[in-house]
């Protein structure tokens, strides 16, 4: 997990997740394990479907390790292996959650590969790599649940992906990660209104600034590109107040971090940040 300098989050939860079972892709790590974490603080159920079994040589952290940080912060977990594009793989998930904590109210689409080539540099197979994990992954993990989500009586989807922001400046930067980052969009807008008549909600989270994770800082100039970075603590707390149902969130809506804590009621973001200036921030892209 990327340890971040956040000391006290300036967020007062105003609901709670205890007995909640999330399900969610990826999650051994970074923004995903910081939402599990603030979840398991509550008492909710966390099932985990990552590939990551064994330790990766650049990367911290594995599902088991992801489960024993939930366990000691006051939830339950199940730690599964496996690759959310593989059909059987995602519905064995499904099963196990529903087998292990009797039922599914939070689908949690984390999972996301990314590469900000330009089209004459991407690599064909980064190019299906993240069609598959990102906009496959998240289709399928929600339509797998869509049964269980329907009985739980406040289910809800929620996806880390951006707005769809169609001004051609990020379709024209990064056009591959652009497709598949807005597939994951389209998924939320889609089944938000297919399911309005269902009681499940569905809804996308994106961050206002670069968060600090694992997968950045091994990036090229990445040591320094997170110094200007906030920590993933600040999705945690957005993901958990619309989880957690403190106001009214809707559905089919494309959620920022900072909007989300300030309709909580957060006024000063400055103790998320790893130290930078909020106006020295390196503010996302897709905004």
């Amino acid at each position: 997990m990327t340890q971040s300098n956040v000391a006290s989050s300036p967020y007062t939860a105003q609901g709670s997740l205890k007995g909640r079972t999330i399900i969610m892709s990826g999650g051994s790590r970074g923004i995903g394990l910081a939402i599990a974490t603030r979840a398991a603080r509550d008492g909710a159920n966390i099932v985990f479907l990552a590939k990551t079994g064994e330790p990766h040589p650049k990367l911290e952290g594995t599902v088991f390790t992801a489960a024993e940080q939930l366990v000691a912060a006051g939830g339950q977990a199940l730690p599964l292996v496996g690759d959310v594009r593989k059909d059987e793989d995602v519905a064995a998930a499904v099963t196990a959650a529903v087998e292990r904590f009797g039922g599914i109210d939070v689908v949690i689409n984390n999972a996301s590969a990314i590469d900000l080539s330009r089209t004459d540099a991407v690599d064909m197979k980064r190019y299906d790599l993240m069609q598959d994990i990102n906009v496959r992954g998240t289709f399928l993990l929600s339509k797998m649940a869509l049964p269980a989500l329907r009985e739980s009586g406040h289910g809800h989807i929620l996806t880390l992906s951006p707005p769809l922001n169609l001004d051609p400046k990020w379709a024209g930067m990064h056009l591959a990660y652009t497709m598949a980052k807005y597939g994951m969009s389209l998924t939320t807008l889609g089944l938000a209104e297919e399911l309005k008549d269902d009681g499940v909600q569905v809804n996308s989270l994106w961050p206002c600034t670069l968060i600090d994770t694992a997968a950045i800082r091994n990036m090229p100039g990445g040591q320094q590109m997170v110094q200007a970075a906030r920590g993933p603590e600040i999705m945690a707390d957005a993901a958990h107040a619309i989880l957690a149902g403190a106001g009214n969130y809707g559905t089919g809506n494309f959620h920022t971090d900072e909007e989300v804590l300030r309709a909580a009621g957060v006024r000063d973001f400055s103790p998320y940040s790893l130290g930078a200036p909020e106006d020295r921030l390196v503010p996302d892209i897709f905004l």
